[in-house]
């Protein structure tokens, strides 16, 4: 019996592990230099890890038993399938997901480093042909492109050509589109192009993310590690911060019209967590209420935005999150299941950890959250 335990289930937000030479054979020429640096200054560690894995595959008995129960062994890069396309073949047997998301790890560091649109959108490209080529083997991995929203032309031909190169989703920044509102006109064509090819766009922890003040960070104490013990990730006081900036990005997008104009366009706010979902509707209903006595804007729209996103988005809860509540509270429409393997913060036992607060949830609801939300946002078939 898989992990699954026979029940439909599509993974939201998976990862891939990328090693150091990860993005050197799928970067034009002219800019080799930007694979270079990809896993900064952990890179000794990171590349030990990546040897023993390897290693693990020359030992028929090391990897069965890293293969039988894999979501609850090793994290990271050290993890089954965390680099190997292979082997997350044989880990989603294991599992029996339907479909898997795979979004970067450090895949799109030289994208956010980079100063010149030049270079930005040539590590975009770099990274959809790697991210493609590792999910190219087996359909049930759906490649999650980026697109930087920088320039409009060129956010148009990179989702373009990564969509030619196989991704299924594209992920943009949850941040202002360089100088502009990502529902801006001049980005008309980008959102028409996802929404004519049933393609959704995700937001994902990452580019864009709001943290703590630096100012806050100033509070007579030595900094305290983060949640994994390293210095550059999120602690305690950014966490609850998350959603600040997938709320703004939705409200912009719902108040400059993007939902109205484009009534097919589907997307997906990953791994930011979900609790605060049912009351953000509430008060997007609230201001509108209040507001559209006055805004013309508001006026031109038809919906509520609680309505709008009811039709658009899909959320991931984290592991621990009370999902059920969630459902009784917003309706079953807007919430998936999710794994976040390789990376630590999905746990040992995600499915598990959902279902214990599923227990008053009716199977279509349930089978709602773990199958037919990811597919009504993929326009995918019915499975």
């Amino acid at each position: 019996m898989t992990y699954t335990q026979g029940r439909v289930v599509h993974d939201a937000d998976s990862h891939v592990m990328e090693t150091r030479d990860w993005l050197e054979a799928y970067l034009d020429a002219e800019h080799a230099e930007l694979g270079r640096g990809l896993l900064g200054t952990e890179r000794g560690r990171i590349d030990r890890l990546i040897d023993e894995a390897r290693k693990r595959k020359d030992d028929p008995a090391a990897d069965a038993q890293a293969a039988a129960n894999p979501i609850a062994g090793t994290k990271g890069w050290g993890a089954y399938g965390a680099f190997d396309p292979s082997e997350r073949s044989k880990l989603l047997d294991g599992f029996g997901f339907s479909r898997q998301l795979v979004f970067p790890t450090a895949g799109l560091r030289p994208v956010h480093e980079s100063t010149q649109d030049e270079h930005r959108y040539a590590a975009a490209r770099a990274y959809n042909r790697a991210i493609a080529a590792f999910c190219a083997r087996d359909p049930r991995l759906v490649a999650v492109g980026y697109a930087p929203l920088n320039d409009p032309e060129q956010a148009v031909k990179g989702a373009r050509a990564a969509l030619d190169f196989g991704c299924g989703a594209i992920l943009v920044s949850s941040g202002p589109a360089g100088e502009r509102s990502p529902g801006h006109p001049a980005f008309d064509p980008f959102w028409a192009l996802l929404s004519d090819r049933k393609v959704p766009f995700m937001l994902h922890i990452g580019s864009g993310t709001q943290t703590q003040p630096k100012a806050f960070r100033n509070n007579g104490r030595p900094r305290a590690p983060d949640l994994h013990g390293g210095g550059e990730n999120l602690r305690f006081c950014d966490y609850i911060m998350l959603w600040y900036a997938p709320q703004v990005f939705l409200t912009a997008m719902i108040y400059d019209g993007v939902f109205e104009r484009f009534p097919n366009l589907r997307g997906g706010v990953i791994e930011s967590g979900a609790g605060w979902v049912p009351d953000f509707l509430r008060q997007l209903d609230l201001a509108y209420k209040s507001f559209s006595r006055t805004d013309p804007y508001l006026q031109e729209l038809p919906m509520l935005p609680s309505e709008y996103l009811r039709r658009a988005i899909r959320f991931t809860p984290f592991p621990g999150e009370d999902v059920g509540l969630m459902i009784r509270d917003a309706g079953p429409e807007l919430f998936m299941f999710s794994t976040d393997y390789p990376h630590p913060e999905g746990t040992k036992d995600p499915l598990g950890r959902f279902e214990r607060t599923l227990t008053n949830i009716d199977e279509a609801a349930k089978d709602r959250f773990y199958r037919t939300n990811f597919e009504d946002m993929m326009g995918m078939t019915q499975l």
